[in-house]
């Protein structure tokens, strides 16, 4: 339940919305000055991830008054719920307990009364075996052929991490065989995806909690369609499909064998569920020494995330300061900003997790909310998004606050080319936070008209994470401090970050549509969409 004082009548809100008033006017460029101790002492480490917070339009006293709305709006209560297992998705009457997935075999915390948990190893344990069969060639495809190319099927937090951990660990994955992640319910994914795969050599990873999602589904069937078009056996089947399911019912009648069913529990939400059965692709790629060297990763930060106090504890301060920007600054977005390649897929990854969780209207007990909630997340790769979009978070008229993430060793030293990436990342903090002011563009530009024109305000806050090199490790305590900010931001807001109701009605209302486009039912629409129905019915061709 919800705090009964409503979150803008508390204390430290008040205090929150005066201070922010008091610090009209006030410059980075001024705060820096004042303090040159500033760049070192705004910061925090742990797990192997620093976080530099100090170009930020925040003082000793706002961080304060941020840790003591975490304090008023009980957020370390209810972490610790959440590590109990105690069933904080209130809507759903679950347990949330992500983070037992990735707690070593035989930790003292484990929460053993929530059913399954003690399971979790047994499960990593069959997944280790099965990778090490298809890795070392024992497994082999009805041909007698071994295993070259993996697909696998998903859609949402079943592709979305698989696909962005295979992107970010790729210098430790197979590189003699073939990963693919299909998704898309457009029938293009599926056919560019498989276009040059040979099926005696496929292994299809259908990742699907209830085997019913139909953009799923839909890509598994056409799939054994590909398949037998070649091997014309249903026999097939087996050697080349594997679930990652808990319905043993409808795993068995589309033709997997059960014993290759890899299952999870109803605790573990699709966007918290990579270090779940859903990450097997990835075991798969990288080898179950790497996984278990990611799930570590996430451990440490889990247990810093558990034990650290507010003030230093990494997932809260940068939860706190996003909703310093959001609800006291009015910002809406928030850029997260990689820059490292191999990262490529992270803000995606990102924008499920953060715009899922907190994307609500309505605290805990259904009451409407009063004040902004999840902001939208968008951003891409350094230095390509400093080609696209950065003019607008530069020069534009709008507050958008981002997290620059690097890393301080590359995968691949080529000539100078990450002392360039890097100076690119260190030269765009140092730019959004100081600027360069009208005086100074009036020293070096000659013409008075352009001198508006070449200005840049400053006072623009960025968040500098880095770790020292992108391992498996690294990558796991990245994915969790950003569980983890999430997490805390809900709580602040009293809202449920574990439902997502909001992605049901449109899938209810497709499989109706479905349903008239194939001639099997009729829908009462409105004028909009019966023309447009009509219109696609026509052409379809």
């Amino acid at each position: 339940m919800t705090s009964t004082t409503p979150l803008r009548q508390t204390a430290a809100w008040a205090a929150l919305e005066a201070h922010q008033a008091s610090l009209a006017g006030q410059h980075l460029r001024g705060l820096f000055a004042a303090d040159p101790t500033r760049g070192t002492r705004l910061t925090a480490e742990a797990a192997g991830i620093y976080l530099d917070y100090s170009k930020n339009l925040v003082t000793d006293e706002t961080m304060a008054l941020l840790v003591a709305l975490a304090e008023e709006t009980g957020v370390e209560a209810r972490r610790d719920a959440m590590f109990a297992g105690e069933a904080i998705n209130n809507t759903e009457g679950r347990a949330v307990l992500h983070t037992a997935l990735r707690m070593p075999r035989g930790y003292a915390s484990l929460p053993t009364r929530v059913a399954g948990v003690s399971e979790i190893h047994g499960v990593l344990d069959k997944m280790a075996a099965f990778a090490e069969r298809v890795r070392s060639g024992e497994w082999k495809g009805y041909t007698g052929k071994p295993i070259r190319n993996v697909v696998n099927l998903g859609i949402g937090g079943s592709d979305l991490g698989p696909a962005m951990a295979y992107e970010a660990l790729r210098p430790y994955s197979r590189r003699d065989m073939v990963f693919r992640f299909v998704s898309n319910v457009d029938g293009s994914d599926f056919a560019e995806a498989t276009r040059d795969l040979d099926p005696e050599e496929t292994l299809f990873i259908v990742a699907s909690k209830t085997f019913t999602t139909i953009e799923t589904m839909t890509n598994a069937n056409t799939a054994r369609d590909w398949l037998l078009e070649k091997l014309c056996d249903k026999i097939a089947i087996a050697a080349h499909f594997v679930a990652v399911s808990t319905n043993a019912v409808e795993v068995a009648r589309f033709g997997i064998d059960t014993d290759n069913m890899f299952g999870f529990w109803d605790w573990v939400g699709g966007r918290y569920s990579l270090t779940s059965a859903i990450g097997l692709s990835l075991m798969l790629a990288i080898g179950p020494d790497h996984f278990g060297e990611l799930l570590d990763g996430f451990h440490a930060m889990d247990e810093h995330f558990r034990t650290a106090p507010i003030a230093e504890n990494l997932p809260m301060l940068l939860g706190l300061l996003g909703l310093w920007y959001s609800n006291f600054h009015g910002a809406e977005t928030q850029a997260v900003l990689p820059y490292d390649q191999y990262l490529n897929k992270l803000t995606a990854y990102l924008q499920q997790l953060d715009m899922e969780s907190n994307g609500k209207s309505v605290d805990r007990d259904g009451r409407r909310l009063d004040y902004n909630t999840g902001p939208v997340v968008f951003g891409q790769p350094g230095t390509n998004g400093q080609h696209a979009f950065y003019q607008l978070i530069h020069q534009g008229t709008r507050l958008i606050p981002c997290d620059f993430i690097g890393c301080c060793q590359t995968q691949n030293p080529l000539n100078v080319h990450h002392d360039l990436l890097m100076a690119n990342l260190f030269a765009q903090t140092r730019a959004l936070a100081f600027g360069k002011t009208a005086e100074e563009v009036a020293g070096e530009e000659k013409d008075a008209e352009l001198v508006p024109h070449r200005v840049f305000e400053g006072n623009r806050p960025t968040n500098t994470i880095l770790v020292d090199r992108l391992t498996p490790q690294a990558l796991g305590a990245l994915i969790a401090l950003y569980e983890h900010k999430v997490f805390t931001q809900g709580a602040v807001w009293g809202i449920n970050s574990f439902d997502q109701w909001g992605v049901q009605l449109g899938k209810v209302l497709a499989t109706e549509l479905g349903e008239v486009f194939s001639g099997k039912a009729k829908a009462a629409l409105d004028s909009s969409t019966e023309a447009l129905v009509a219109r696609y019915l026509s052409r379809k061709g």
